[in-house]
């Protein structure tokens, strides 16, 4: 699970540190963990939490009364996405890209990338595959969808400071996947370059000065391991990406 300091939250949330330590210690609204240092440690449910607080706050509601809409309009989280994907279902079987393009910019400003990817996007794609009838029409609307939004975002990326990097797909089939971890790891403050479309074969030399992520979205075979073990012996500057 990734942990954010009280700084990357109040950037990614657009709230000033002090506001959220006052949301924290004067009307327990939030609960971050602390480090063996003391400091707040934030996770994905924590950065959801910030959201509801922004809506609500947005609607006109008093901070001081705001705890009491959360713990009232309370929705297992479970159950929150499974409507989540069933509206999305819904919005493929309708055929409507633009509205499907709106509700996924629409829910990327409320949820973290990585709950967004791991609980509504992935499943929804996998439930398209296992149906017969419309994986072929219905997966490829929306994996069009998922990876203009995705090239989007990392060109929206490219303006951040942090570290450059190319994230490659390893001996895998299916790219679309390959574009939602590009995302990931943009909102994790990098600057991502990625090849569009897997490769059976790589060819790190052909990429001089680059940190290189490698992703294959299954644990590595022992063919795998053996080669990337060989890449860092000779001083590629190889990672694999999870």
């Amino acid at each position: 699970m990734a942990y954010y300091t009280i700084g990357d939250v109040a950037e990614r949330c657009g709230i000033n540190p002090v506001t959220l330590r006052a949301w924290q210690r004067r009307y327990g609204l939030l609960k971050p963990q602390r480090s063996e240092g003391g400091h707040r440690q934030f996770d994905d449910t924590d950065i959801q939490r910030i959201e509801e607080i922004k809506y609500w706050m947005g609607k006109g509601v008093s901070v001081g009364k705001v705890k009491a809409l959360l713990e009232r309009s309370h929705v297992p989280e479970e159950q929150l996405w499974l409507t989540l994907q069933d509206e999305m279902m819904l919005l493929l079987r309708r055929v409507t890209p633009s509205k499907l393009r709106d509700k996924i910019v629409a829910l990327s400003r409320e949820h973290s990338v990585d709950l967004l990817i791991d609980n509504l996007l992935l499943p929804v794609r996998n439930k398209l595959r296992q149906d017969e009838a419309t994986a072929s029409l219905m997966c490829s609307l929306l994996d069009g969808v998922l990876i203009r939004h995705c090239a989007l975002c990392l060109t929206d990326g490219q303006s951040q400071s942090g570290q450059e990097v190319l994230l490659v797909g390893w001996q895998t089939d299916d790219r679309t996947p390959l574009w939602l971890e590009a995302w990931r790891l943009s909102r994790r403050g990098m600057q991502v370059n990625v090849l569009a479309d897997p490769v059976q074969t790589f060819r790190p030399e052909l990429f001089p000065g680059q940190h290189i992520f490698l992703w294959t979205g299954k644990a590595l075979t022992a063919e795998q391991q053996q080669q990337f073990d060989h890449w860092k012996q000779w001083g590629y500057d190889v990672e694999l990406h999870p």
